[in-house]
């Protein structure tokens, strides 16, 4: 199973959107705190539909909690700062894809530690970084698309049966 960690998320609309991609790819998502919102904001629960019950997460009081849970954790860093764009890591089934927060990224003494780790998303240089929701999406689907998309569905049907629920019902 992939795992995303988010360190220190600020946005809950983010960290909802980003729940809602690991329940439909089964990525474990991993919180580290300090986070920018409770659990029990509305714009979390909304952002993540009725995706909820499909996904796992746990949340970590710390980084060097999360690193003693999960010490042999093979870690990527995603950063506007990395050498090397998210296309030329090689993804394995039990990598931890590790984001920033959304207005400061990764501790530059983190990336420094683990410049070799390190990825990034090419972009136009004028531009900052794309939203976190948005970069998580597109690094986990390469290294699922590497990993030739195990376990997930990969053709749909115009007869399959939609699973019922009212989006409202998270708020």
């Amino acid at each position: 199973m992939l795992h995303i960690v988010l360190y220190e998320p600020e946005i809950p609309q983010n960290t909802g959107n980003i729940a809602r991609t690991c329940a439909a790819t089964g990525a474990m998502l991993h919180l580290i705190e300090p986070l920018g919102f409770e659990l029990s904001d509305k714009y979390l629960k909304r952002a993540g539909l009725d995706y909820w019950h499909l996904m796992r997460y746990e949340v970590h009081p710390n980084w060097e909690a999360f690193l003693k849970q999960y010490p042999r954790a093979n870690l990527r860093y995603a950063s506007t700062k990395a050498p090397r764009s998210y296309c030329e890591a090689a993804y394995g089934t039990d990598d931890f894809l590790v984001f920033g927060p959304e207005t400061r990224g990764l501790p530059e003494k983190l990336l420094a530690e683990h410049y070799e780790r390190c990825i990034r998303i090419p972009m136009r240089a004028e531009a900052r970084s794309l939203n976190l929701s948005n970069s998580v999406a597109i690094v986990l689907y390469e290294a699922l698309r590497q990993l030739n998309f195990a376990g997930l569905q990969s053709e749909g049907s115009l007869t399959a049966e939609q699973p019922k629920g009212d989006w409202r019902d998270y708020i």
